[in-house]
């Protein structure tokens, strides 16, 4: 799907793009007539953030942050929905401490650990022991299955274990020659794999961005949802979104664009142009929440 999205600079008047759905114009009119009730949830890296070739050097849009604290007092609350760690996301976000986004929570790997900006605490659970005995397998696992250079190994603060693919000779390639053996390798061991762009992560099951989503929904009280993604872990939030719907909650759905994950494009009211997109948008919806 596309979008009639209107670019806009410093010395143009900013206008908000019209979804191209009517459940997501629907759900834009719910937004700016009852901003105070609307719950604001991103994900991270291809969203806030551009994907970079090491995820060590991620980082939010530079305007990503003023961006946020602009609209933030104006809702209910704002999310971000991460598989990293909330601490990294934090960190590589530019969060803490940023005036304005004291209704800002962190929810980490797929909301297992949750930070908010206004206590600074971060909570998390014990980690699934099959991450440790995963990890300590891998090398083997990634040997058995052919010497693949430019494949790297993330550890996700003992949550989980991201195989990157990206720096590859052959990306696409080496994602498809591994999803088998990691697959097996997390079945084994009582995990899942997710897969995304040019990354295969392996982590405990239960819970996915859909699955937080939905219950920061319950909590935060919100009537109406915005969520944007880019990748294919974002499809249990769409999903998630498509359930609040039928309840009776309107959501808008947005995508971060990329050529490499069609599905969530063609499932999303708006497609706007990557995180500098997801930024231009937070900045015309704060504009015209006044």
């Amino acid at each position: 799907m596309g979008t009639h999205e209107t670019h806009s600079t410093d010395s143009e008047p900013l206008s908000l793009p019209v979804p191209v759905t009517p459940a997501g114009r629907a759900a834009l009119d719910a937004i700016l007539d009852r901003p105070s009730t609307t719950l604001v949830a991103l994900d991270f890296d291809g969203t806030l953030a551009p994907i970079v070739e090491n995820p060590e050097d991620a980082r939010a849009h530079p305007d990503a942050v003023p961006a946020l604290t602009a609209l933030a007092p104006k809702v209910a609350a704002v999310a971000v929905i991460t598989g990293r760690p909330a601490e990294v996301a934090v960190r590589h976000g530019g969060f803490a401490g940023a005036e304005g986004l004291e209704h800002l929570s962190v929810l980490g790997h797929y909301g297992a650990e949750r930070w908010d900006a206004r206590t600074g605490a971060l909570s998390a659970p014990a980690p699934h022991p099959g991450v440790a005995a995963v990890r300590a397998e891998l090398p083997r696992v990634l040997a058995a299955a052919g010497d693949r250079p430019g494949v790297s190994v993330e550890e996700k603060g003992g949550r989980a274990v991201a195989v990157h693919t990206r720096r590859a000779d052959d990306p696409r390639a080496a994602f498809e020659a591994l999803r088998a053996p990691l697959t097996d390798l997390a079945g084994r061991h009582g995990l899942i794999v997710e897969p995304g762009r040019m990354v295969l992560e392996l982590r405990p099951p239960g819970m996915d961005k859909g699955v937080a989503l939905l219950e920061h929904v319950r909590e935060t009280g919100a009537r109406s949802v915005l969520y944007a993604g880019d990748d294919l872990g974002d499809l249990p939030a769409f999903a998630a979104v498509e359930k609040l719907r039928a309840d009776g909650v309107p959501g808008l759905l947005v995508c971060s664009g990329s050529s490499e994950v069609g599905e969530l494009a063609e499932r999303a009211d708006l497609v706007v142009d990557g995180p500098a997109g997801v930024v231009r948008l937070l900045r015309e919806l704060a504009a015209q929440l006044g």
